[in-house]
């Protein structure tokens, strides 16, 4: 027996090129979670998790108006956070991220992420559950499920409503099954990945 847990990045929110933290989603992000909805309506889902955040709201909503027997339940434990701050074994080209952030803000968000990983990763029955959150948040349960440096979190990326799945068999560690699969979202609906300079 299996335990799932798909971890879904937020659709693209409106004027989020503009610098607003929250919102509702773009015409754009509203697409990007139908089409989530669709890829997901065959898995038997037994709970829906999201942010409370606006974006990930209504990603939750659009995913439930396709799945009516599922009802989304907001969970803190998914805001959107820094997971952790500088590590003495971190590349110095990331330190300079962190100066946007205070220690009470990093403090909070590393102690977010332990009781996250202590509600989710953890081995129940055969289940099939959903959360939808934020970039950060995803990067790392990925971190945590391969066992990789605190610091590797800053390294993994998730487009708007890529899809990741972990799983555990009984007696098995967490398995990193895909991760970030965008097959459900054609080319112009692929936001929210960092830019990448040109080779």
């Amino acid at each position: 027996m299996t335990h799932y847990l798909y971890l879904v990045r937020h659709g693209e929110h409106l004027d989020a090129e503009h610098g607003l933290e929250d919102g509702p989603l773009s015409p754009r992000g509203r697409r990007q979670a139908e089409l989530l909805a669709d890829r997901l309506s065959g898995v038997p889902l037994d709970a829906v998790w999201h942010s409370p955040l606006e974006r990930a709201a209504e990603t939750a909503r659009a995913v439930a108006e396709r799945l009516p027997s599922i009802t989304p339940q907001p969970s803190s434990l998914l805001f959107d956070c820094i997971p952790s701050g500088p590590e003495p074994d971190m590349p110095a080209v990331y330190e300079s991220f962190f100066g946007a952030y205070t220690e009470a803000e990093i403090e909070a968000g590393r102690a977010q992420m332990a009781d996250a990983v202590a509600e989710h990763l953890v081995r129940g029955p055969a289940r099939h559950e959903l959360l939808i959150t934020h970039n950060f948040v995803i990067a790392w349960f990925v971190r945590e499920v391969l066992d990789a440096p605190a610091w590797r979190w800053m390294t993994i990326n998730q487009a708007h409503c890529g899809l990741t799945v972990l799983a555990q068999r009984a007696g098995r560690p967490w398995t990193l099954v895909s991760h970030n699969d965008l097959a459900h979202l054609p080319r112009e609906l692929h936001t929210g990945l960092p830019e990448l300079p040109a080779v």
